[in-house]
C-alpha cells in the first residue's frame, strides 16, 4: 500500500457554515462541491476535509443520523502566539484559550458553528527539560 493523501470526512447538519469556518480562519480552500457536499484542501501537509450533510444518502445507512461526538481535528502549526492573536482578531470561537501543558504542548481549540473542535497544537521542549 502506498497511501498519497489523507482526508478527515465529516457529517454536518451545515456543510456551508462548516466551509465558511474552515476557509475564513483556517486557510482551507475549496476544490469540489455539490449538494450537501464539499470538498477542501490546503498546499501544506494537512489533510483535506470533506463535509457531508448529515442524513444525505451517501452515507452508509446507519449512519445517516448520527452526530458528531468525541471528535477532535487536531493540526501541529508553528507560530501559535501569532495563530491565536490572528484568530481572536477574527472573531473565531476559541472555546479553549492557549495553554501549555507539563508535556510540552501548547494548545489552543476552536468550536466552528456546526461543534466540529479544531485544536492547534505547537510542541515546545517540555518543563524542565
Amino acid at each position: 500500500m502506498n497511501i498519497i493523501a489523507s482526508t478527515v470526512s465529516l457529517t454536518v447538519d451545515d456543510v456551508a457554515a462548516s466551509s465558511l469556518f474552515l476557509t475564513s480562519h483556517l486557510g482551507f480552500r475549496e476544490v469540489m462541491a455539490a449538494e450537501g457536499f464539499v470538498s477542501l484542501t490546503r498546499d501544506d501537509a494537512a489533510p483535506d476535509i470533506v463535509l457531508l450533510r448529515r442524513s444525505t444518502e451517501v452515507l452508509p445507512e446507519g449512519l445517516h443520523d448520527q452526530r458528531l461526538a468525541d471528535l477532535i481535528v487536531a493540526f501541529t502549526v508553528t507560530g501559535i502566539n501569532a495563530e491565536e492573536e490572528r484568530l481572536r482578531g477574527e472573531g473565531a470561537n476559541i472555546t479553549m484559550p492557549l495553554r501549555t501543558e507539563p508535556w510540552g504542548e501548547r494548545l489552543l481549540q476552536l468550536t466552528d458553528p456546526n461543534g466540529v473542535v479544531v485544536q492547534l497544537v505547537e510542541w515546545i521542549a517540555p518543563a524542565g527539560a
